[in-house]
């Protein structure tokens, strides 16, 4: 018999007690093009066989980053991985590892997410990172989240280098509290005059380095202003390797730093799962969301570790609880500390300094095509240029010939007008003939 564990009369009742008349009510909130009408357009039944053949064919349409040169990055960046982070977390005693929900049993676990922080909080230049977030783009949401509970208001201010897609997730959570969010226009250049949106009703500033179109921002003014006016500086970022090299957020007067720490230890994955970093100041600790691992002495004067602070509504009263993460991205975390460690903080610098130079040449390249501006005055491993035409037509041709070529910015931010915009990436996987097939690419589809 098939497995029905509902009647329908047993459905009508669970609606009636909760207040709706349909399961269509239930998703109400989800906006009408977002809904999907009927069923999805697949096969309804398959072999095992028959489904492995149709993925298979499906699977060989796309163009994988390592068969062609690529130059894509817009918030996920392709970096090599060394062999010995996929071999160790793939051991079983991390792999099948998860919440310490008895955390003073799983040392093992708590050590490694301990080293973790203490890595981040290095990286950072703060005083204390969390056990991780979900990615760099809810981390941003929760740090907005975490200012309001600290300064007592509800107005955030976004800086038009922030990702589109972090500030989408900041006004989708926002919007669900009623609180206020101030986005400035998205400005390729990096002139914006955030220092005016500042006053004594804002929460938080919001500003990212280098930012989505690879602009380095000095911190600093805006973290005076942000102090005097009570206001907390959320600095973001969203490659991990640039704090190899530009001075960390926390030494310019950042309070919260968040962003996504994929570049290190982690692959492209197809977008995902990644790893969001979270440090902040140690006067903010609790308000921190996320857990917090710290380390002690037992009864015999032996080091342990504990969980110190979780403080989501999966332990606490939901109520009391900072966040409601579900997972901290346990094992991409541990991916990054391994790559970490490896690197050392020589082997990190020096990792920076590759991409930097490797950047510097595709720029001072691009900027001899006809056609081409090269817009940044200062960058990492990440600029943006301006193209003749439409850039997503110009990418869909550079695709074409068998090179990834950058991001269009209006893929990530429609509404803008900024339709001549590609945002190009340049980490230490690329080569001299890479570049050179770029070059050649972009001419030929300009």
């Amino acid at each position: 018999m098939r497995y029905l564990p509902l009647t329908d009369i047993e459905r009508s009742d669970m609606l009636y007690t909760i207040g709706v008349e349909t399961i269509d009510d239930l998703f109400a909130d989800i906006p009408e093009k977002g809904r999907l009408n009927g069923l999805v357009d697949l096969p309804r039944r398959k072999t095992e066989l028959d489904v492995s053949r149709l993925l298979g064919r499906m699977a060989a349409k796309n163009v994988a980053a390592s068969n062609v040169p690529f130059f894509v990055g817009a918030g996920a960046y392709k970096h090599h991985v060394p062999a010995s982070v996929d071999h160790l977390i793939q051991r079983s005693e991390f792999l099948t590892s998860y919440t310490p929900y008895q955390p003073e049993i799983a040392q093992g676990t708590l050590q490694y997410l301990f080293e973790f922080q203490t890595q981040v909080a290095n990286l950072t230049g703060m005083d204390v990172a969390n056990a991780s977030m979900y990615d760099g783009s809810t981390g941003c949401g929760e740090a907005v989240l975490m200012a309001h509970r600290v300064t007592k208001r509800r107005k955030a201010v976004l800086s038009g280098g922030v990702h589109p897609h972090y500030a989408d997730v900041v006004r989708s959570l926002s919007a669900m509290a009623e609180d206020e969010v101030v986005s400035l226009p998205a400005d390729a250049l990096g002139n914006e005059d955030i220092l005016s949106q500042i006053d004594k009703s804002v929460s938080c500033v919001v500003v990212q380095s280098p930012d989505v179109f690879g602009n380095i921002r000095d911190l600093r003014p805006i973290a005076e202003k942000a102090q005097a006016n009570g206001v907390l500086l959320i600095a973001v970022f969203t490659e991990a390797v640039a704090l190899g090299l530009i001075e960390p957020p926390g030494a310019q007067g950042a309070d919260i730093v968040v962003g996504e720490g994929q570049s290190i230890g982690n692959a492209l994955n197809f977008g995902g799962p990644y790893v969001g970093l979270f440090a902040t100041r140690q006067k903010y600790v609790r308000q921190m969301p996320g857990r917090l691992c710290g380390q002690t002495v037992d009864a015999e004067g032996k080091r342990g570790f504990v969980l110190t602070l979780s403080t989501r509504e999966q332990h606490i009263r939901r109520d009391k609880a900072t966040s409601n993460i579900c997972t901290n991205s346990g094992l991409c975390c541990l991916a990054f500390s391994i790559h970490m460690t490896l690197l050392g903080e020589t082997g990190l610098t020096r990792l920076a300094r590759v991409n930097h130079a490797n950047a510097v040449k595709l720029a001072d390249l691009l900027a001899k095509v006809p056609g081409v501006d090269v817009l940044n005055t200062s960058f990492f491993n990440e600029f943006t240029i301006r193209v003749k035409g439409n850039a997503a037509a110009v990418v869909e041709k550079l695709a074409q010939n068998g090179v990834l070529g950058g991001v269009p910015f209006a893929r990530l931010a429609p509404d803008t007008g900024l339709d001549d915009l590609i945002i190009v990436a340049n980490t230490e996987i690329n080569t001299d003939d890479d570049r050179a097939a770029l070059v050649a690419a972009l001419k030929g589809a300009l």
